[in-house]
């Protein structure tokens, strides 16, 4: 590995504590862009960058337009959370035979990406996660992959994914699916302090789920949430 001179990756957000790893055993240089299928890259950071700003995911690429908006389009202020949009000659104006889709993820000639984030004041994005991985708890908004980058820089933690479960009480409990390093292991209650530690208590799952087997998810590596929520949700 003398040789090599960088890494590159997209996808799906890297919690910081990977990335730290990579850096420290790897390679000192992270490059990182962002995008969709839909449009081909929106942002790009270089390793400096990345030094600077570790959870970005970088400025806007050439010929990109990109903005952050609430549900009405309205533009939101450097800081504050909103859904991604884009617009960028790469990108294709439509699904085949999906005009339903099509209306929704295309308009006014922009790419609605379904992602939540936020730019800073020098314009650079940091992706909070999917409008669908966003829960209600006790009327306060949690962002699973907030809580997910904390449970992952805990040493016994490795991998989880955090979903909202149906419950009478708080409308949706966070809830985190865990899998423990081989031969190392947490309590719900360590869990709970090293949470609350690093992010508000309404963040903190209120339930752990352990499993052996991993988790599941696309071709493309992404957790299938919703496999999650259906097989852990209680019964109607």
């Amino acid at each position: 590995l003398s040789s090599l001179r960088g890494l590159v990756f997209a996808g799906s957000p890297m919690p910081p504590s990977v990335q730290l790893e990579l850096q420290s055993r790897l390679c000192a240089n992270i490059y990182e862009y962002y995008g969709m299928q839909e449009t081909g890259f929106l942002t790009a950071i270089d390793p400096q960058g990345k030094k600077d700003r570790p959870n970005s995911v970088g400025q806007v690429a050439p010929l990109t337009m990109l903005r952050v908006v609430d549900s009405e389009g309205n533009d939101m202020p450097p800081g504050e959370i909103g859904e991604i949009i884009g617009s960028t000659p790469t990108a294709t104006d439509g699904y085949i035979r999906n005009e339903a889709k099509s209306s929704e993820t295309f308009r006014d000639g922009w790419v609605y990406t379904g992602d939540l984030g936020q730019l800073d004041g020098q314009g650079y994005l940091f992706i909070t996660g999917r409008s669908k991985d966003m829960m209600i708890t006790g009327g306060q908004n949690v962002y699973a992959t907030e809580v997910e980058d904390v449970l992952l820089s805990h040493p016994a933690v490795a991998d989880c994914a955090v979903i909202g479960l149906p419950d009478d009480t708080w409308g949706e409990l966070v809830t985190a699916v865990m899998m423990e390093f081989p031969g190392k292991s947490v309590s719900d209650e360590e869990l709970t302090s090293f949470c609350r530690e690093k992010m508000a208590g309404f963040k903190t799952p209120k339930r752990f789920i352990r499993v052996e087997e991993p988790l599941p998810r696309t071709p493309t590596g992404k957790v299938t949430k919703f496999v999650l929520v259906e097989k852990y949700s209680d019964p109607a």
